[in-house]
């Protein structure tokens, strides 16, 4: 069975329009995902759904076209899709206007960056479905501009990450506010008993849809493998697998703005064609990046994980870890703008020898086990001045430490000799464990 296409059915069998049926086939759809062969056919009844399924299995056009059809072009603001980030809110509403370009209906994106007056004024057009961020949509419902009264259904796409990102208490005033009789679809890639709480509480009799096998996040299509890297060589090894990998379009992760602006810096000194995405940017020139990577002119692209949440490009085939995240569902998320809708893609993780904790706490989330690679022409460098110093400091007081506890602690006789065998089924202690939970450190190629 193909992991992510429903290839006995087709789109004509789940319910949908002609104009909209045309639409699909003009974006060159033939056959559904199977999230979306499990939740059109639904949606369209007018169920409320809890559906999960992996990134890059087309989650976006699942929801979208049942909104599609199910609102029609006299019915204003009748549809509402709220979405994390303003990114995202921009790249599902072209999804949209594609999707649903022979239906007569229109959509309108409202996100913060963008003057109120200016949507307000798109708003007097009354567009029948909006898209937009909970801040921006809940700022607008109370100025009176954007009314919830005519929504007959309402999604909210990522619910992980809005969560994860502070929108929890908009989207229950939102979902609070909406007293008619209306039906309510939640989308995510991984389902928390948090959001299992939220449908609960906001949905009635909720169908629970899965396209995700329960002990498997990610898509087998996305090549995964880490490298144990000492931190002062990291820069030097993206510029490595930059020319060594040879991406159509590579994304390299990192935790924070500052990082970005270095390693883009640094892949620029070198040669490299680089962009980068964080969220200090401007809306425009955010904008700007993420049509240069669906026109195929932007090779590297370093981003922070709020401003790469609305990436759907199916050409890029690497996304380096630079930072491995502290969340795992983080890592789920980003490794997802590769592998889109079938096609492969790579994975690789930088990881630092104190970092194997975190490591453990991917492959428990996704259930799967990332092996390690190295790179044998990768030469790693000397560890600075700087960084010796504060290591033989650091050495020296925990040395110190150790010492002073040992001559004031008493061994009690029965745990003098012997192993500990009381933390142990059956009391078998393993001679080693493995390499990545060995005190959550690795080893790397210089220690």
């Amino acid at each position: 069975m193909n992991e992510i296409f429903d290839s006995k059915t087709t789109f004509g069998d789940l319910g949908l329009s002609s104009d909209l049926c045309k639409g699909i086939r003009d974006c060159g759809f033939e056959h559904p995902t199977h999230i979306q062969a499990q939740l059109i056919p639904e949606a369209v009844k007018g169920h409320d759904i809890l559906g999960q399924s992996k990134t890059g299995t087309g989650k976006t056009a699942a929801f979208a076209l049942p909104i599609l059809e199910r609102v029609q072009p006299d019915q204003p603001i009748a549809g509402l899709c709220l979405v994390p980030t303003r990114e995202l809110a921009i790249q599902v509403t072209r999804e949209f206007n594609e999707l649903g370009a022979h239906t007569g209906l229109k959509m309108l994106a409202v996100y913060g960056g963008q003057k109120i007056t200016v949507q307000a004024k798109k708003l007097e057009a009354k567009p029948n479905i909006i898209i937009g961020t909970p801040g921006r949509v809940m700022d607008m419902n109370n100025r009176g501009l954007l009314p919830y009264k005519g929504i007959k259904i309402a999604v909210l796409d990522e619910v992980d990450r809005m969560l994860d990102i502070g929108f929890r208490e908009d989207i229950r005033k939102i979902l609070g506010s909406m007293k008619q009789k209306h039906q309510t679809v939640f989308v995510s890639a991984t389902i928390s008993p948090e959001i299992q709480k939220l449908a609960r509480q906001y949905m009635k009799s909720p169908l629970d849809l899965t396209a995700t096998d329960a002990k498997q996040l990610t898509v087998a299509q996305v090549e995964q493998m880490f490298v144990a890297v000492e931190p002062w060589d990291k820069r030097r090894l993206a510029r490595y697998v930059i020319k060594h990998e040879k991406p159509e379009v590579a994304i390299i992760f990192c935790r924070t703005k500052a990082t970005v602006d270095r390693v883009a810096q640094d892949l620029k000194r070198n040669g490299i064609d680089v962009h980068t995405l964080h969220a200090d940017m401007q809306q425009g020139q955010r904008n700007r990046v993420m049509q240069k990577m669906r026109d195929g002119k932007a090779d590297v692209v370093v981003a922070s994980d709020l401003a790469a949440r609305g990436i759907d490009v199916d050409n890029i085939t690497l996304v380096i870890n630079y930072d491995i995240p502290e969340d795992p569902e983080i890592y789920v998320h980003r490794i997802g703008r590769t592998a889109r809708r079938g096609r492969k893609g790579k994975a690789i993780a930088f990881v630092t020898p104190e970092q194997g904790e975190l490591l453990d706490k991917v492959e428990q989330l996704t259930n799967v086990e990332v092996p390690e690679t190295q790179f044998p022409d990768f030469k790693p460098g000397p560890e600075p001045e700087k960084v010796r110093k504060a290591r033989e400091q650091s050495d020296a007081a925990i040395t110190q430490q150790r010492e002073t506890k040992s001559r004031s602690k008493v061994v009690a006789p029965d745990k003098e000799s012997g192993s500990d065998t009381s933390k142990f089924p059956g009391g078998i202690v393993p001679v080693a464990a493995p390499k990545k939970r060995m005190g959550g450190r690795l080893r790397t190629r210089r220690s």
